[in-house]
């Protein structure tokens, strides 16, 4: 296999945190660095808006950080070239070896690849193959959250190593970056990592860029119901991570709460990254003006962010608070057991409390090659009763490079005329992904299933953990209308707040004891 000339792994950066995922088909995504925006103008204007643009380098010339590399190969229609956009920098870059790791884990399980632990994944990866048509893994991106820098990395993995197929970002604002660039490079197929931004699909629609796992929003469906009807909640504020995953997250719950009745009394966002919120917190009403806050803090921030505001309001109660993907039993190891009866948003990834043949065959093939995977993974042990949120983002790459695997069989390996056939086979998947399939809508976007989960005691071990309350089916990106390729993209506070009917009112599957009441 060629040798990467311009990037190695980084060592892991050591675990940020343990967080338990609840959701169908992970992700999530998830973030980048300070106040980008969306846009559908060149993924080079994508930079955050307090730091000045930096310039992209020539088409023709390498980054500017890395050296002078070979000319790519010259296109080869039987000839597959991959290359992965990790995240070894920034708020999220602890996770970089496992989003890897999913990515390679779905070529060891559908296309015949062996991994041997080594330095780096390029080093220990190797005989991938789909109907006779070997996969080479010719270089791994290291982004750092900002849409700058992805870039940066995608031009690198695609005129330098020659990559025509590249699974990738997990970032949100890097997703909308990478779905621009797709837009000049139609000779090159795109499969999302796990970032959910909404604009990477519903706005940009690049023909040659493909998600398989829900958006912030999407992954937020029936949290806001539950609350209003479960919780007694009719106010609310929320606090989110300013930036493109953020703001579609809490576009998400804003819909979904204020459409069961509830009001949005505040909302306040962050930069990602920050590492004293109490000025954030500050802009918050006091616990006695609101039922309950909305967290949608993530990466090295969630519990920052969560302390401050005990430091400055007082105690965090499960009937008080609730979050995004990022709210998790792990909050009770700083924060302690007053946050059980928290209900947590689902990320389309990982309940641990289900489980079916098929979850268990994927969670037992993980644990098979978890030591061979660029070097071991963050988040341990995978699998119930709880499941670290770098599984869950390992579970997305996976997830991409499945549905990548599945397509080029349907095709035999046909990569011919600018791999039309391969794009159409993604297409009209319907992928038969260990936690349920998932089919794309006409933007080449996910259509999932959800869930509802609550942190509670368990009485004998005396620790929170997760359970799966409900399952919110068939999920689309226009969030029951909410959002269309006509709307402004979810920003800092323009989602509307107002009743009306979602398609899963009534209609969620209630969970009890691990068990959906289908």
């Amino acid at each position: 296999m060629k040798p990467n000339k311009n990037r190695r792994l980084p060592s892991l950066l050591g675990v940020l945190f343990a967080i338990v995922l609840i959701a169908a088909a992970c992700g999530g995504d998830d973030g980048d660095d300070g106040d980008a925006s969306p846009t559908t103008a060149p993924a080079e204007s994508t930079a955050p808006a307090d730091d000045p643009p930096a310039d992209d380098p020539p088409a023709d010339d390498p980054p500017a950080d890395d050296p002078p590399a070979d000319d790519p190969p010259a296109d080869d229609d039987n000839t597959i070239r991959l290359g992965i956009m990790g995240e070894c920098e920034g708020a999220f870059g602890g996770f970089h070896e496992d989003v890897v790791a999913g990515a390679t884990l779905a070529l060891i399980n559908g296309a015949g690849a062996t991994s041997t632990s080594a330095d780096t994944a390029l080093d220990g990866f190797s005989g991938a193959s789909v109907a006779g048509v070997p996969i080479e893994l010719v270089g791994i991106g290291c982004g750092d959250d900002t849409a700058d820098r992805a870039i940066q990395e995608v031009r690198t993995l695609v005129e330098q190593d020659g990559a025509n197929v590249v699974i990738g970002p997990l970032s949100g604002d890097e997703g909308i970056a990478i779905a621009n660039y797709a837009l000049d490079n139609p000779e090159v197929t795109f499969i999302n990592g796990i970032s959910g931004a909404q604009d990477s699909t519903l706005a940009v629609r690049a023909p040659n860029f493909f998600r398989f796992n829900g958006d912030g929003a999407q992954w937020n469906a029936g949290i806001g119901d539950i609350l209003y009807n479960e919780g007694g909640w009719r106010t609310a504020a929320v606090i989110a991570d300013d930036y493109g995953f953020g703001w579609t997250s809490a576009g998400g719950f804003v819909a979904d709460f204020c459409a069961a009745g509830g009001q949005i009394v505040s909302q306040v966002f962050p930069p990602l990254g920050t590492t004293d919120y109490s000025s954030f917190v500050q802009q918050l009403p006091n616990p006695d003006e609101v039922d309950g806050y909305f967290w949608v803090i993530g990466g090295t921030g969630t519990n920052a962010s969560l302390e401050a505001f005990l430091n400055a309001k007082g105690d965090l109660t499960g009937d008080q608070h609730a979050g995004n993907l990022f709210f998790s039993p792990a909050l009770a190891d700083a924060l302690g057991t007053d946050i059980a009866g928290a209900y947590v948003g689902g990320f389309a990834s990982l309940p641990g409390d289900i489980t079916t043949p098929e979850i268990e065959a994927y969670l037992a093939s993980a644990d098979a090659a978890w030591d061979t995977l660029s070097g071991g993974l963050t988040g341990n042990e995978p699998g119930p009763p709880s499941t670290a949120l770098g599984f869950g983002f390992a579970y997305g790459y996976y997830t991409a490079g499945l549905a990548f695997v599945q397509a080029l069989e349907q095709v035999g390996g046909d990569m011919s005329n600018n791999q039309a056939a391969l794009r159409e086979a993604l297409s009209n998947l319907e992928l038969q992904a260990p936690y349920g399939p998932i089919t794309l809508d006409e933007n080449r976007q996910a259509i999932v299933d959800t869930f509802v989960a609550q942190l509670v005691l368990d009485e004998a071990s005396g620790e929170i953990v997760q359970q799966t309350v409900a399952i919110i089916p068939g999920v689309d990106q226009t969030f029951g209308g909410t959002y269309s390729t006509e709307t402004d993209p979810p920003e800092r506070d323009n989602t509307a707040c107002e009743p009306r009917d979602l398609p899963w009112q009534g209609n969620s599957i209630p969970v009890i004891d691990g068990v959906p009441q289908r």
